[in-house]
């Protein structure tokens, strides 16, 4: 919310410097952002009347005037502003006088005619953004003489407040007012609001088809407007000073009351509008262009409002350009409705809209406000415009519109939350301010919440109220005191944080993406995945809850790779969410991405790519953190998202933990990567899961080891092998080594050879031959019979 602190004066003006002011505002919650002039430096610029105009005898585009600027006598200026004309009062910039940007005024001839001084535009005061080729016209009632800026009221601030989602009540000066009258124990100086007269009997018939959406409706009709009229200088600055800018009386009218009240307005072209005014949802395949020239096609369930022809407006967000006020239009149709939270909600951005009403509307306007909102802007319009105003017409729902809220506050419950017994008649006084109806009980105080105040429902809401209109910095600072124990080391499970410095010490950087991916990306990689869709996303591309890590991490990839990364190593842990709704399982998980070279950049470092078994050498030192190595197994399988021949889904024992593998080749066609990349995650529930680390006392009795090296189906796991070797080898095992995958010469066409080394040690004796011998041969035998394993000699 942006406003002139001129203008909030106006209302309520405390004794209180600017930057107190603010300080006062952001203490009570609602807090100042910036504070700001509202115009640049200038001197010695008044107001003159141009008296005298003729054309330049040596230039088509520039005029000679005569001005009267107050001094006693007349001054000659050359200008070239095509709106100049005699009889104007205009902002004269005498000689030695400077303009915002050091720009000095001096006595100058232009083709030879002398110019002493500068009739000005808005824009060269620094009261406009953009250059316009005329200058600023001053009303005709300005004193001559009188210094521009103190005529202006240039000596200004505008304040700009940080509100929060609640205090939708603040969005207007009225509202801002009410909050510095409550901290100050001042009243309002509000406007006088009288209800203009019908000067005739027309009206426009008013329907509401959708009365949940919009429960009150009014609307009025103005005949006879003038159109060629200009917005009154005062109310231009006005809007120029909260962030708006002027376009013509009309909307200028209904953007005023909105600032100034907090009721959004909408002003239409009766003449185009046919029967009646219908407030209805938006029917398929509907379509609306828009004021600013969009044309959006208007989803079901969209409010609007509509006529017998069709839609007329986004309600609550943006009218239509067909039924707009324009330079011909004679009647308008005054609308000033009431329109839900709910159903405004989450409009806007679907269409890719934000509008000063939208805001406002979905953060809650006081039910009771359209009928002084119309009021408003009916005395302004007919003040400006002029025109003959119709009967205010009223469709309304009582039973749909918000109604009376009432709350116990505990005198007990407030001064336990302050940590300080406030005044029984401190407290009334404070609610009362804020303009709420206060019953003193026995217990505490019975509140009936005002209509304008949406975010007050409860107990703890009122706590907050006289906390901060008391002071927080008025409230006692003590520290909390509590009987805090350690919180217990459980051996037998992997800390996440160890999980997270294993990834760091392996050189990943930890990612953390949104929980929430775009659906095509999600349905690229995993297409049977099922997870919820968000009702208002913050974006088209972040719409649905994440399945699995494997989309932010992808994101993540493309990301490095469009910025010349390519050497990506990610890890993430996050939660993924599977399932509807009304069965969402959100299940832990730690995934990463490696691509790009093995080693970093080096002169002795080597240029071969990371693969899979990298990256699964990684996954194993986390899988040996939790002391159980054996009860982890890598399964051939299939994934959507992973290359069929490099995959693996990763079990914990024997049930599914997760999945290890190499992006699907077609899958990074359809995304457009250029290099492989390989990916896993893992459940951490399985990941930290472990036991206790105990002591085995080493042996002083030498090893023994044996090499074997088994042909068998080029198909066959190696972890079938390893398995039957554990199961043969007895108790004295203490390590098996893979240490060679061949196949070619001597090895038959479509198997394998695989070496395996094998050490015992005994923790109390030395092992012999024979016992060894005798292991071995099981292991031998039992590979062929069930494996189909021959030894290689």
């Amino acid at each position: 919310m942006k406003f002139s602190e001129q203008w909030l004066r106006e209302w309520v003006s405390p004794a209180l410097a600017t930057q107190a002011l603010a300080d006062q505002i952001t203490m009570a919650g609602l807090e100042v952002d910036a504070i700001e002039p509202v115009a640049a430096e200038f001197s010695d610029v008044v107001v003159a009347e141009v008296v005298a105009k003729q054309p330049h005898p040596d230039a088509d585009k520039l005029n000679v005037c005569q001005v009267e600027d107050g001094s006693g006598e007349r001054v000659q200026v050359v200008c070239g502003a095509p709106n100049v004309a005699e009889g104007q009062k205009v902002p004269f910039a005498r000689v030695g006088g400077v303009l915002p940007g050091d720009f000095k005024i001096k006595k100058a001839k232009l083709r030879g005619v002398e110019s002493r001084g500068m009739i000005c535009a808005a824009s060269e005061l620094g009261l406009a953004e953009e250059a316009s080729p005329g200058i600023l016209v001053l009303p005709a009632s300005a004193p001559v003489g009188e210094g521009v800026r103190g005529y202006l009221g240039l000596d200004d601030h505008t304040i700009e407040v940080d509100l929060t989602p609640n205090r939708g009540d603040c969005l207007s000066v009225k509202g801002m007012a009410r909050e510095v009258g409550v901290l100050n124990r001042l009243p309002l100086d509000a406007p006088s609001i009288v209800p203009a007269v019908a000067s005739h009997d027309t009206t426009f018939p008013v329907r509401i088809e959708d009365a949940d959406g919009c429960p009150r409706y009014l609307g009025r009709v103005i005949q006879g407007i003038d159109p060629s009229a200009e917005t009154p200088l005062w109310m231009v600055e006005r809007l120029r000073r909260s962030g708006v800018r002027a376009i013509d009386p009309v909307v200028d009218v209904t953007n005023y009351v909105m600032l100034e009240l907090g009721q959004p307005l909408h002003a239409f072209d009766l003449a185009n509008l046919s029967e009646a005014v219908v407030v209805r949802q938006a029917r398929e395949g509907e379509r609306l262009v828009l004021l600013d020239g969009q044309t959006i096609t208007l989803a079901d369930g969209t409010l609007i409002i509509a006529d017998e022809r069709g839609p007329l407006a986004v309600a609550g967000v943006m009218g239509g350009e067909q039924s707009g006020v324009s330079a011909e239009t004679r009647d308008i149709f005054l609308e000033a409705a009431h329109f839900s939270p709910l159903a405004v909600a989450g409009q806007a951005r679907s269409y890719g809209l934000h509008t000063d009403a939208s805001h406002r509307f979905e953060r809650g306007v006081d039910p009771l406000l359209p009928r002084e909102a119309a009021e408003r802007a009916t005395a302004l319009l007919l003040e400006i415009v002029g025109g003959e105003p119709g009967p205010l017409v009223e469709v309304a729902d009582a039973e749909r519109l918000p109604g009376e809220r009432q709350t116990l506050l505990r005198r007990a419950r407030l001064d336990q939350a302050l940590d300080k017994a406030l005044p029984g008649d401190e407290v009334g006084e404070i609610l009362e301010r804020l303009g709420l109806t206060v019953e003193t009980e026995e217990a505490g105080w019975r509140i009936e919440v005002p209509s304008w105040r949406f975010d007050l429902a409860i107990e703890e809401d009122l706590i907050e109220e006289v906390a901060r209109i008391h002071g927080y910095n008025r409230l006692p600072v003590r520290r909390p005191q509590a009987s805090l124990g350690l919180k217990p080391d459980q051996e037998a499970r992997t800390p996440l944080a160890g999980l997270r410095n294993q990834m760091v010490a392996r050189g990943y950087f930890e990612a953390v993406t949104y929980s929430f991916v775009a659906p095509e990306l999600q349905s690229t990689l995993l297409p049977e995945a099922v997870s919820p869709a968000l009702a208002n996303p913050i974006s088209s591309d972040l719409s649905v809850m994440r399945a699995s890590l494997f989309p932010g991490l992808v994101r993540a990839l493309q990301h490095n790779l469009n910025r010349q990364q390519n050497r990506v190593r990610l890890f993430e842990t996050g939660l993924v969410f599977r399932g509807e709704l009304d069965g969402l399982h959100q299940v832990p998980m730690l995934g990463a991405l490696v691509c790009g070279a093995r080693e970093p950049e080096g002169w002795s470092g080597g240029k071969d790519k990371v693969g899979f078994f990298d990256l699964k050498g990684d996954l194993e030192s986390l899988l040996a953190m939790g002391g159980e190595p054996d009860a982890w197994r890598f399964e051939p399988a299939e994934h959507p998202a992973l290359h069929p021949g490099q995959c693996a889904r990763v079990l914990y024992r024997g049930e599914e933990a997760g999945w290890i593998g190499t992006l699907h080749p077609a899958v990074r066609a359809e995304l457009g990567l250029k290099v492989d990349a390989v990916l896993f995650e893992v459940r951490l529930e399985a990941l930290t899961r472990g036991q206790v680390p105990a002591f085995a006392p080493l042996s002083r009795y030498p090893e023994v080891r044996r090499d074997l090296a088994f042909q068998v189906d080029a198909e066959r796991p190696v972890q079938a092998l390893l398995d039957t070797v554990h199961a043969q080898a007895g108790e004295w095992l203490v390590d098996v080594r893979l240490f060679d995958v061949y196949q070619g010469k001597g090895v038959a066409e479509g198997h394998k050879s695989i070496a395996l080394g094998l050490t015992w040690q005994h923790p109390s004796r030395t092992l012999n031959d024979e016992e060894i011998n005798h292991l071995v041969d099981a292991i031998v035998e039992e590979s062929r019979l069930h494996l189909g394993a021959e030894l290689r000699a």
